[in-house]
């Protein structure tokens, strides 16, 4: 009688006793975590990040129809334009391989699931870890008394693509070669050069997702992005006489041949632009002179770019938050609430911004008529959206004329229809989440800010979009306040229930 009472009162608190444990176990989205390869002997062919220590890639092996299909990724992370900043760069993930992480989570284009990524789910599918400063570009070296900097990004891509042709990579039957944010300019610089690798046959593409970074004026009408890049390209170069350098790393250069970053620019573009060969670094010059197909994921209103966003997304370099509204250019805030949500901006505010959009688009008319081309073009505020998978496939993914990025994409790829896609000004799109990407660990934003390595400010998007988090109590379980006082309701009631038992018994 005692039992069947306990039961009926467990029954009554709306739980089960085995509901009640089953609530303390951690249930956590299932992801795919793909382990961390580093590049064997590497280092005896001058192939290192900043730091010297080794590349690195992701790998997770294809199988059935795709097992002879391979994507590569090149993973973003801005760039460093002087010693300081490269020299600050290799004691971070973004410049060694000694603080990355050693998995990596697959998803969006990198997805294995068919239902989330439909053309590529069973391709090999390898992420290439980012660690040189310069989007894979560089092949030289800086060395004195106190700094040791290799700005080897060059040497990097041939490492991880030799090494990957005895895994199948030399019978690639198609391949598509793209990247994020910095990994998407790679993807520019390197395009052409991996067809050499393949066989003749195999179909190559490339494609850059927030990675058309636009040569323009800033909102003072200054070229910003022009003077980084031009240093940045000025930088990675070998320095054949060395010198002694102060601790604000001050230096005079001696003696210079042009062998870092400029040398492995497009040659035809280079011949063209001569003295200013340094803006070939722009995708925009270069586009022209790609003859492999290329397809251009880009929002026209690109977060990092514009520097507006809802959610502050991750930006890399201390000295480079912003393109065209950076802090140089806008000294009294005037911009400050309109970059952390755009309906707070003026309306002199918007059109400056679709300006910005304008500029886009007026870069890439050229490439609109192009044969073997596709883009897509959205207006939502947002940084690199293939590897999120909620911008890449899904039911609340953006859209263009119904289609999401993944399909337009694989029309594209698999010559299914057509693929070039712009999107109305903002705000007339309905579909944009406006998710922005951090990836970051609690650590490390707190060390960004306390050491002043970047931007420090980080807003979650609303619950339960976060599947990084690790939560106690699963979310389709009421309020955990309302959970545990139903199960602690429960042991009191068993409690006072057991030190009744033996007097009932007697």
């Amino acid at each position: 009688m005692m039992m069947s009472a306990l039961w009926v009162v467990v029954m009554l608190m709306g739980v089960t006793p085995w509901r009640s444990i089953h609530c303390l176990e951690v249930k956590q989205e299932k992801r795919l975590l793909v382990a961390m390869t580093l590049v064997p002997h590497a280092g005896s062919t001058g192939a290192v990040c900043l730091d010297g220590s080794p590349p690195a890639y992701h790998i997770h092996g294809g199988l059935g129809s795709g097992a002879r299909n391979w994507l590569l990724q090149f993973e973003g992370g801005g760039w460093c334009n002087d010693v300081a900043s490269c020299a600050a760069r290799s004691k971070t993930r973004r410049g060694s391989t000694r603080y990355m992480n050693k998995l990596e989570v697959f998803s969006g284009i990198l997805s294995n699931d068919s239902t989330t990524n439909p053309d590529f789910y069973d391709w090999n599918r390898v992420k290439l870890r980012y660690c040189d400063g310069a989007s894979f570009g560089g092949d030289s070296e800086f060395l004195n008394s106190t700094t040791a900097l290799y700005f080897r990004g060059q040497r990097i891509w041939k490492a991880i693509v030799l090494d990957l042709l005895p895994k199948g990579l030399i019978q690639a039957d198609k391949v598509l070669l793209s990247g994020c944010s910095a990994g998407g300019l790679a993807s520019f610089l390197h395009c052409d050069d991996l067809t050499r690798f393949v066989p003749e046959t195999a179909t190559v593409k490339c494609m850059s997702d927030a990675g058309f970074f636009l040569d323009v004026r800033d909102v003072s009408g200054q070229y910003t992005i022009r003077s980084f890049f031009s240093s940045l390209v000025s930088l990675q170069v070998r320095f054949l006489l060395l010198f002694v350098a102060s601790l604000t790393y001050r230096f005079a250069k001696l003696d210079v041949v042009p062998q870092g970053v400029q040398k492995n620019l497009n040659p035809n573009c280079t011949s063209s632009y001569g003295l200013f060969a340094y803006q070939c670094f722009f995708p925009q010059h270069a586009l022209s002179y790609i003859r492999t197909p290329y397809f251009i994921l880009n929002s026209a209103y690109d977060v990092y770019q514009t520097s507006i966003s809802i959610t502050h997304p991750r930006l890399y370099a201390k000295q480079f938050h912003h393109i065209f509204v950076p802090p140089s250019a806008d000294p009294r805030g005037l911009w400050y609430r309109c970059k952390l949500n755009p309906m707070a901006c003026s309306p002199n505010q918007i059109a400056i911004l679709q300006g910005f959009r304008n500029e886009m688009l007026k870069a890439l008319e050229s490439f609109e008529g192009s044969q073997n081309g596709g883009m897509f073009i959205n207006s939502c505020f947002t940084h690199c959206q293939s590897e999120l998978q909620e911008a890449w496939f899904g039911p609340n993914s953006p859209r263009l004329h119904n289609k999401t990025i993944a399909e337009v994409v694989g029309d594209w790829y698999f010559d299914r229809g057509m693929a070039k896609e712009v999107d109305c000004p903002y705000p007339c799109d309905s579909t944009c989440d406006d998710l922005i990407p951090s990836n970051q660990t609690i650590a490390e934003v707190v060390g960004d800010w306390y050491f002043d390595r970047g931007m420090a400010k980080e807003v979650d998007c609303p619950y339960p979009c976060d599947s990084t988090c690790d939560d106690l109590i699963p979310s389709n379980q009421g309020g955990a306040f309302n959970d545990a006082l139903r199960i602690c309701t429960i042991g009191c009631l068993l409690f006072v229930m057991c030190l009744l038992l033996p007097l009932k018994i007697v």
